[in-house]
Parts: C-alpha cells; sequence; structure tokens
C-alpha cells in the first residue's frame, strides 16, 4: 500500500459541516409502478456530502440504501419509475439529467464500486482489459499508456504483482483482489465522488480492514469524497466522518457520526447500537434483536414506519404524516416524536426496558377483528 494511504484512526474532518457541499441531496423521492399506483421506496431523503468527507448510509437490507444511490447515478432502468427532488453534484442537477450526459460524469467524476465485483465485471474480459477500456472511454491515451495507468492503479491498492494479475480473468482471483480491481477501476479517472455498495460483504474480516483501510485513505491520496452503504455500525464506527440512518425509505437519524454513536436520537439508532458487543465489559449471553421485520413499501404503518417494533412507541407515534426530522444535537437530527418533545433517549443498553408497554400499546392500536360467525357484536 502507498505510503499516501492513511490508515490512522478516524477523526473529524476539517471539512465538515464547514465547506460547501460536493453533492447536496434534498427530497429524494424514488417510486415503482405495482398494481396501477406507484409505490415509494425512497422518500423525501435529504443529505450534504463535504469534499474529502466520508458519508456513511446504513440500514437493514430492503431500507432503500442501494436505491438511493442507483438513483443519484442514474443506473434504474425500470419502466416507469419515477425520481423525483433534487441531487446537486457541484452546481450540475443530477435528478433527470440526460444520459448522454450521465454518461459523461459517470467513471470521470463519479465511480461506483459494487456490492459483488464478480458480476460486475465481464466474465469473458481480463480485469487489466476492463480498467484499460474504462480509461480510454474517458481520457485520450493509446492501449500502451492505457495499461500502464491499471497497473499503477492495480500496484496503489496493494494487488500483489500487478501485471501479471491485468491479465487475469475475474473469476481467477479471490474475493480480496476482485475488491481491490474494483476499486482500482472506479479511481482510474480520478472521480470526486466514490460511491461504495457494501464493499466489504462476503470478505473475511482481515480483507474487510484492509478494504476499509484503502477507502479511508482516498481522501488523502485522491482527494476522493466517499458515500459508503452498508448495514454494519462496526464499519461506519470506524470509516465515515457523517452517518445517515435510513428505514424503510425514510432518514431516521443523521448527524456526526461520533455525536450518534455517544447519544442516539432515534430509537432505531439505538436498537443497531445495542445489537453491537461490546468491546470492554461484561458480554452478555445474548445480544438483543429488533423484534419483526421491516414493513414492505406497501405495507408501511400509518404515521413512524418503527412504530410496530419500537419499544418507546405511544399512541403520538401512530397518526400519519411521519415524524419530521428535528435537531437533537449540534449537526444531528432525528425522525422521532420522543425527540420532538426533548426526551433524551437512555443509552443503548438499556433500550428494552420499557418493551411490555410497547406492546400494549400496540395491541390497543391494533385493529379490532371482525366477529366470528355465530358471534354477536358488542
Amino acid at each position: 500500500m502507498p505510503d499516501n494511504f492513511s490508515s490512522a484512526p478516524l477523526q473529524p474532518s476539517p471539512t465538515q459541516h464547514t465547506a460547501t457541499p460536493l453533492l447536496a441531496v434534498r427530497n429524494l423521492c424514488v417510486s415503482f409502478p405495482s398494481g396501477g399506483r406507484m409505490i415509494p421506496i425512497v422518500e423525501n431523503v435529504s443529505f450534504t456530502l463535504a469534499e474529502r468527507d466520508i458519508l456513511g448510509l446504513v440500514g437493514e437490507s430492503g431500507s432503500g440504501k442501494s436505491v438511493t444511490a442507483m438513483a443519484l447515478m442514474g443506473l434504474i432502468d425500470s419502466p416507469g419509475v419515477q425520481i423525483t427532488g433534487s441531487a446537486l453534484f457541484r452546481g450540475q442537477e443530477l435528478v433527470g439529467l440526460p444520459q448522454k450526459q450521465l454518461r459523461r460524469l459517470r467513471g470521470r467524476q463519479i465511480a461506483m464500486i459494487f456490492q459483488d465485483p464478480m458480476t460486475a465485471f465481464t466474465p469473458v474480459y481480463t480485469i487489466g482489459w476492463q480498467i484499460d477500456e474504462q480509461i480510454r472511454a474517458h481520457e485520450r491515451l493509446s492501449r500502451k499508456q492505457a495499461r500502464a495507468r491499471t497497473v499503477d492503479l492495480l500496484a496503489e491498492m496493494g494487488v500483489p504483482d500487478p501485471a501479471r494479475t491485468a491479465d487475469r480473468y475475474p473469476h481467477q482471483l479471490s474475493g480480496g483482489l476482485r475488491q481491490r480491481a474494483m476499486i482500482a477501476m472506479a479511481l482510474s479517472c480520478n472521480p470526486a465522488l466514490l460511491i461504495a455498495d457494501e464493499p466489504t460483504t462476503a470478505l473475511d474480516v482481515t480483507v474487510q480492514a484492509q478494504i476499509l483501510d484503502l477507502i479511508r485513505g482516498l481522501r488523502t491520496a485522491y482527494g476522493s469524497s466517499v458515500l459508503l452503504i452498508t448495514h454494519d455500525m462496526g464499519v461506519v464506527a470506524e470509516t465515515c466522518d457523517t452517518t445517515l440512518v435510513l428505514y424503510s425509505g425514510r432518514v431516521a437519524e443523521t448527524g456526526p457520526t461520533q455525536a450518534l454513536f455517544a447519544q442516539p436520537g432515534h430509537p432505531y439508532t439505538a436498537a443497531l447500537l445495542a445489537s453491537i458487543p461490546p468491546l470492554d465489559g461484561p458480554r452478555p449471553e445474548r445480544l438483543p434483536a429488533i423484534a419483526g421485520a421491516p414493513p414492505v413499501p406497501l405495507e408501511r404503518p400509518a404515521g413512524c414506519a418503527f412504530s410496530p417494533r419500537c419499544h418507546y412507541v405511544h399512541e403520538a407515534c401512530l397518526p400519519a404524516p411521519p415524524p419530521p426530522l428535528v435537531p437533537v444535537g449540534p449537526h444531528q437530527s432525528a425522525a422521532c416524536v420522543l425527540s420532538t418533545e426533548g426526551t433524551p433517549l437512555p443509552p443503548p443498553r438499556l433500550i428494552w426496558a420499557c418493551a411490555s408497554a410497547a406492546a400494549s400499546i400496540r395491541h390497543r392500536a391494533a385493529p379490532t377483528p371482525p366477529p366470528s360467525h355465530g358471534e354477536a357484536s358488542p
């Protein structure tokens, strides 16, 4: 790994909350047609990403993380999809931008690392040929010049024997090497924004740490900002300056990572943190889990989408519309009526104390089933 890749512990970026944002997303909505109506998958997602910052987009599977990223890249190719809102990249609106202009941005100014490099690479061409073509698509270089840059990039990503590796096919590389090659391809034109979609999924712990070291070093070595998509709160804590928590396509909480981890403002964030094994002190026999499952978009409850699983739920959570984001700290906001009322959440390890009361409220709020045959109505 080159010297300009730093693996030092994460510190707040000096540009955070002060510089003009590289990317400013406002009220992004993505809806898909189903059964004659439009179903919102992502609703009113807003965030900013400063130059050389790393923002973590975190949530369970199905929360809308990847759909958000694909919408920003203009890669949602689905008949009838509706994308509204605003996404300004260096002042240029991405939402509604024609594909011809988006193609000029993709690769050169905005690049993406996909979750599974095995499916992202074309299996019938060598790794080197594919990176060469990415370079030559945006820059006027000969094949020899492009190959020289490809080999240099692979070397910078820590790929052993990069010249020989460039002549191999994707299936001939390990998962870790494929991911490094994918990062090399994404960085081939020195983009300002790198979107990394679950870059450590299916990798062993050692390789995960190496890939995260690479991503953390990008802002120093390449001056890139990173939008990191993950379901792993540990990855967020280790890597990201700012965190945005998504639940059922909506923003649950956003703020500086250190502040959000120290004092979460939304019960969902607190529940995610409670599921992380403690590094010190006694370890519980069993880590707490969030009961139930996220709602499918067609069956979102009125009001807060997390209310059926929340141990803080009360009557104010249930009416529509869902609660708005409100400030809970410096540059930190949460979409929770408890935050609106100014009620601080207890530490993450104590969030299960009111489970029975929450279950009672959910039971009272549930619709009364119709009487069975032969049973008189009250």
